[in-house]
């Protein structure tokens, strides 16, 4: 069956549909959104040369997708990503190669030299990416939590001068947010660096995503300055999802993330949701651990792969 590739159009509410289908199918473990998804590319920086892709059948069928673009923030030039879903009841018919090497050849043209993907670690999904020239780095897990049932432990005491804040509080000069969110991003385990230092962007890609629940979203400020803090994304339904846990340096190894992190699942079970899903770099052994105390148990893991598109000048 001839599978052809194009851009998402995403004016056209059943194309955004049919990527959100395909990704949750193939990656049940990621909250994905219509708002979300047509976000994506209506707040991406133009640096980052964001493409949605869809491999179409030719009964008009959106089998496959990928997230393709320059990674604009990390330190070093030449960085590019291309992450590839495709539906497991259409696997054979050539998307995800097709896909793959659409992307590929994409990227190269904008400048790109070397590229990097997640892969689920799975025999045949691996083997896919090394047989195209991908080399294998860092991993990451994604963990569950069955939050209707889960024990939570109660929220402590706070200590003194520590206090708790949705990020909705932050809606007037979300600024403090964004530096917290830039420190604690710069200091992750991972393969490929990021940089925060555009206030605006941050605002128009982060601060502004319809999947990030402000109400959920919990900071902790100690003496009135931003310490922690926790990320909560929600898909309108009953997944919940942490997007980032971060901690500022000079108040690591007080329990903060453990606090914000407790009362953002406290509230997420009280709003209705029933499932709780986030991810770790597998060297990333504190919050490893804050999450393996809350009940989250490892789920499926992926790979980061690489490969060179051409050498650096």
């Amino acid at each position: 069956m001839t599978v052809m590739i194009r851009d998402l159009r995403p004016a056209d509410p059943a194309d955004v549909e049919s990527v959100v289908r395909v990704r949750r199918t193939a990656l049940p473990y990621l909250l994905s959104t219509p708002e979300g998804i047509a976000f994506e590319l209506a707040g991406a920086n133009p640096a980052k040369r964001y493409r949605v892709l869809v491999a179409e059948t030719g009964d008009g069928r959106i089998v496959g997708t990928a997230q393709v673009g320059i990674a604009y923030e990390s330190p070093e030039p030449g960085r590019s990503f291309v992450n590839a879903y495709v539906d497991p009841a259409a696997r054979g018919l050539g998307a995800g190669s097709a896909l793959l090497a659409h992307a590929e050849e994409y990227l190269a043209g904008e400048g790109a030299v070397e590229v990097y993907a997640w892969v689920l670690d799975e025999p045949a999904n691996r083997a896919f990416a090394e047989r195209r020239g991908y080399r294998a780095g860092r991993s990451a897990h994604f963990l569950r939590l069955d939050l209707a049932g889960a024990a939570l432990p109660d929220i402590p005491a706070l200590p003194a001068g520590v206090e708790l804040r949705p990020a909705s509080a932050f809606t007037a000069d979300p600024r403090p947010l964004f530096e917290a969110d830039a420190e604690t991003t710069a200091d992750e385990p991972g393969d490929v660096g990021a940089e925060f230092d555009d206030y605006e962007d941050w605002v128009r890609h982060t601060w502004n995503n319809p999947d990030l629940d402000k109400e959920l979203t919990v900071v902790a400020l100690v003496d009135g300055a931003v310490a922690a803090f926790t990320a909560a994304l929600t898909d309108g339904g009953t997944r919940y999802g942490s997007g980032m846990t971060g901690t500022l340096r000079n108040f690591r190894g007080r329990g903060l993330a453990k606090l914000v992190k407790t009362a953002s699942l406290h509230r997420a079970r009280a709003a209705g949701y029933r499932e709780a899903f986030t991810g770790n770099d597998t060297g990333n052994e504190p919050m490893l651990a804050v999450n393996t105390w809350f009940g989250y148990e490892i789920c499926a893991t992926e790979v980061r792969y690489t490969k060179k598109l051409k050498e650096q000048p």
